[in-house]
């Protein structure tokens, strides 16, 4: 149980990195053998940053993200997401931290095949006590900026793989999140979806000042991010400035 104190713990600080890492590490016992999935990662995103992440499956590019997102605990090292120190937290606060704070996208979508393309914007908020008719202003201006008003109504079996993209990015935007997680997003569409998807997650990073990062393989991806991370056996091993970006290039060691 977790008490009131731990509760106070879920809010972000207004400053410093939307996230940070130092010597952040996550092994597995395979048999007699142990599986380094992420080996002393040390990162730091700042606020508002478009950031992907390449590798190959098995690089831990996933498990970074599960780390970030505080749905696994390393097994060493510090993770924070806006100043909070997720490796420490309670279960309960890390859960309603995440809830509060994160929105999540996947690559299948996982929609509610029996809610309205509405709840599923909802769902999150519903989870956290809100009540449907005071949300739905929100709702409808989220639908109306991805082009999907005209399918609030609509089941999920009746949309398109796209449409379901762009209801699952309006389901993550919907609790205004500090931080967005997006688990190849494009992985189930076509080239010109995957465009778009990855147009309107950029299109919404920059309109909500949203830290967001993205794993995918699409080669393409670099042209809407400020910053590339390429990961292979648990490490960083290259670091540079995106399509978007500004800055020069890095090389990590």
């Amino acid at each position: 149980m977790t008490d009131a104190a731990d509760l106070l713990r879920v809010d972000v600080a207004l400053s410093g990195p939307a996230v940070e890492t130092e010597r952040l590490s996550m092994h597995y016992q395979v048999g007699p053998e142990t599986v380094r999935a992420l080996d002393g990662i040390d990162l730091a995103i700042p606020r508002g940053q478009f950031l992907l992440v390449r590798g190959r499956s098995g690089s831990g590019k996933t498990t970074l993200l599960h780390l970030l997102a505080g749905l696994q605990k390393p097994t060493s090292g510090v993770v924070r997401v806006g100043g909070q120190p997720l490796h420490a937290m309670p279960r309960r606060a890390t859960d309603l931290f995440r809830r509060r704070n994160v929105g999540l996208i996947f690559q299948f979508f996982n929609l509610i095949p029996s809610l309205t393309v509405e709840m599923n914007v909802a769902l999150p908020l519903l989870l956290d006590g809100k009540k449907l008719p005071t949300l739905r202003g929100r709702i409808g201006e989220l639908l109306d900026t991805l082009g999907m008003s005209h399918r609030r109504g609509h089941s999920p079996h009746q949309l398109s793989g796209g449409e379901m993209q762009r209801v699952a990015i309006a389901r993550a935007m919907i609790v205004e999140p500090t931080l967005v997680l997006a688990d190849e997003p494009t992985g189930n569409l076509d080239s010109r979806n995957a465009h778009e998807v990855f147009g309107l997650l950029r299109e919404q990073a920059i309109a909500r000042k949203v830290t967001t990062i993205v794993l995918t393989h699409d080669p393409d991806a670099s042209g809407y991010a400020d910053r590339v991370i390429e990961m292979h056996d648990g490490r960083i091993v290259k670091d540079t400035c995106g399509g978007s970006a500004r800055a020069g290039v890095r090389d990590a060691d």
